[in-house]
C-alpha cells in the first residue's frame, strides 16, 4: 500500500483531498495542530463523510492516522512516503514550507532516493509552484540538487465546496461535502510514476483550468457573498435564491467566462453548461454556507490576481462587458464583518482613503482608470 502525507485535518482536508487518497487505498498520516482532532483521528482511524447532492449517502473513510505537524512524527513520516498533498489554506503554506524542507533533509540523509511529489490542494494559482520557492529557502544547495532530482512539486486546481459543519451524533470527525469534486493536476511536474487516484485528472494545460474555476466558482462565490450580505442574505443558497442576485452572478460569471473563451478556447456553449452547474451547487439545500463565510478575507479576493480583479483584468484586455464584474467589486467594498481583520482593515482605508486609492492600493488598478471611476460610482448607489 502507498503512502501519503496530508498537512490539514479540516473539513476540505477529510472531506476532500484524504478521502479520495484513501479511496484509491492509499495510507493517509493526517499531520496538524489542532491536539484534539490528531488524537481521535489516530485513535479511530477513519471517519463519516457525507456527500450531499440530488443523492445524499454516508461513506466511511478508513487507512488514516494522525500526527502533530509540529512533533518529529512527522519529519519521520515525510521520510517513508510516496506523496504530500495539503490543504491548508494559502497563509499556512508558508509555514508549514519549513517541516516540508526539514523532512526533505532528513529523507535524503536517510538515502531515500525514491521519488516523492508534493501537491498544494489550496485555492490559489500554482500554490505547489509557491510551496517550492519556500521549501527550497530551508534546504541546503545539496539537498536544493536531490530535491530537483527527486521531488515534483505539481501544481493543482481543485473544486469542491465544503462549508463548516456541526457535527452530526457529536462526532468532530464527521463531514459533509457536496458530491461535485474536481481535482486537476498538472501531469507535467510529477517526478517518477504519477499515480493512479480515482478522481485525480491529469491536463499538459492546468492554467485553462485554474483560471476556468477561478473566474467561474470563486468569483460567483464570492459575488453572491458579497451580494447577499447587501441584502440580509445569511447563506448561499438564501442569495442565489433571490432572483435578483441569480441574474447578477450569472451575469458576472458570463463576463469572466468571454475572456476564458477569447484566451483559451473554451467552447462557449459548454462553458455555459459549466455555468450552470455552478449555480446549481450554490442552491444545494444539503449545504448551509454562511455569506460570511465565503465572503471573508476581502482584501485577499481583492488581490490583482485573485477572482475579482483578473478576470477584470481580462476583460479590460479583450474590450469585452464587465459592468457585473464592477458591481461585484464595488459590492466586496461595502463588505462589513467586525469578526473578520481584513474586513475591518478594508473599510477603515475607505474611510481614511477613498474608494479610488483603496482599490489602486489592494488590487493594483491605477486609480485613475475608467473602471475605478465606474465602481466608485456603484459603490455609491449600492
Amino acid at each position: 500500500m502507498k503512502n501519503a502525507v496530508h498537512f490539514g485535518a479540516g473539513n476540505i482536508g477529510r472531506g476532500f483531498i484524504g478521502k479520495l487518497l484513501a479511496d484509491a487505498d492509499i495510507q493517509v498520516t493526517f499531520a496538524d495542530v489542532n491536539e484534539p482532532l490528531v488524537d481521535q483521528l489516530s485513535h479511530q482511524q477513519q471517519y463519516q463523510v457525507n456527500v450531499v447532492g440530488s443523492e445524499c449517502q454516508v461513506e466511511t473513510v478508513t487507512h488514516v492516522t494522525a500526527v502533530n505537524s509540529a512533533s518529529d512524527e512527522v519529519i519521520d513520516r515525510i521520510i517513508h512516503t510516496d506523496l504530500i498533498t495539503t490543504a491548508v489554506g494559502p497563509t499556512v503554506l508558508d509555514i508549514i514550507a519549513k517541516t516540508i524542507a526539514k523532512g526533505l533533509e532528513a529523507r535524503f540523509a536517510a538515502g531515500n532516493e525514491h521519488s516523492l511529489n508534493i501537491i498544494a490542494c489550496e485555492n490559489m494559482i500554482r500554490g505547489s509552484s509557491h510551496l517550492k520557492g519556500e521549501v527550497f529557502k530551508y534546504l541546503s544547495p545539496d539537498s536544493q540538487a536531490k530535491a530537483e532530482q527527486w521531488v515534483g512539486f505539481v501544481d493543482s486546481a481543485v473544486d469542491r465546496i465544503v462549508p463548516p459543519a456541526e457535527a452530526a451524533n457529536d462526532d468532530p470527525l464527521e463531514v459533509t461535502v457536496e458530491s461535485f469534486s474536481e481535482w486537476i493536476v498538472d501531469e507535467q511536474q510529477f517526478k517518477g510514476e504519477i499515480p493512479s487516484i480515482e478522481g485525480m485528472e491529469k491536463t499538459n494545460n492546468l492554467m485553462a483550468f485554474v483560471e476556468r474555476k477561478l473566474f467561474t466558482l470563486n468569483t460567483g462565490h464570492c459575488i453572491t457573498a458579497y451580494l447577499g450580505c447587501l441584502k440580509g442574505h445569511h447563506t448561499i443558497r438564501q442569495a442565489i435564491s433571490d432572483p435578483h442576485i441569480h441574474t447578477e452572478v450569472k451575469q458576472a460569471m458570463q463576463e469572466s467566462g468571454e475572456v476564458l473563451i477569447r484566451r483559451y478556447g473554451f467552447d462557449r456553449k459548454l462553458h455555459h453548461a459549466y455555468i450552470e452547474k455552478i449555480l446549481s451547487r450554490f442552491a444545494n439545500p444539503y449545504l448551509v454556507d454562511e455569506v460570511d463565510r465565503v465572503g471573508r478575507q476581502p482584501l485577499r479576493k481583492l488581490g490583482a490576481n485573485d477572482r475579482l480583479i483578473k478576470p477584470l483584468l481580462g476583460t479590460i484586455e479583450y474590450g469585452l462587458e464587465n459592468k457585473t464584474l464592477l458591481k461585484g467589486i464595488a459590492a466586496a467594498l461595502k463588505y462589513t464583518n467586525t469578526n473578520d481583520p481584513q474586513a475591518v482593515e478594508l473599510q477603515n482605508a475607505l474611510r481614511e482613503q477613498g474608494i479610488a486609492q483603496t482599490l489602486a492600493h489592494y488590487s493594483g488598478l491605477d486609480a485613475d482608470s475608467v473602471e475605478v471611476q465606474q465602481i466608485e460610482a456603484i459603490y455609491h448607489q449600492l
